[in-house]
């Protein structure tokens, strides 16, 4: 049997940008991406600390160094600047392997740089 699980986390990271007018996703600083092994156009969950919105979407490589955490489309309804929120990938696995997974668990600061 398969089973999903969490892959890695990005806790509590603030909004950077929110720009409605774009086809959709959310765009994420390269650096975070690699350090929480999260790769161009993976499915990602996005919770909102701030209002309790949750939300599934894809992920845009942002610049390197940025800090950049910016939702596109639809989703920049469910968020202002300045937002906590916390992304979530999962991942797929046999219940033995998913036993001796160790998810990728990042603490950005204030302006979401790895401490």
């Amino acid at each position: 049997m398969m089973i999903e699980v969490m892959k890695s986390k990005i806790h509590r990271a603030r909004v950077t940008q929110a720009e409605l007018n774009y086809v959709g996703s959310i765009t994420i600083d390269e650096d975070l991406m690699d350090a929480a092994d999260i790769i161009a156009n993976e499915k990602v969950q996005i919770v909102n600390n701030n209002n309790g919105a949750r939300l599934e979407t894809y992920v845009i490589p942002g610049e390197r160094g940025t800090g950049t955490i910016c939702l596109n489309g639809a989703a920049a309804r469910l968020v202002q600047v300045g937002d906590i929120i916390i992304i979530v990938s999962y991942a797929t696995m046999d219940r033995d392997e998913a036993r001796k997974h160790k998810p990728a668990l990042l603490f950005p600061d204030d302006h979401n740089r790895l401490l």
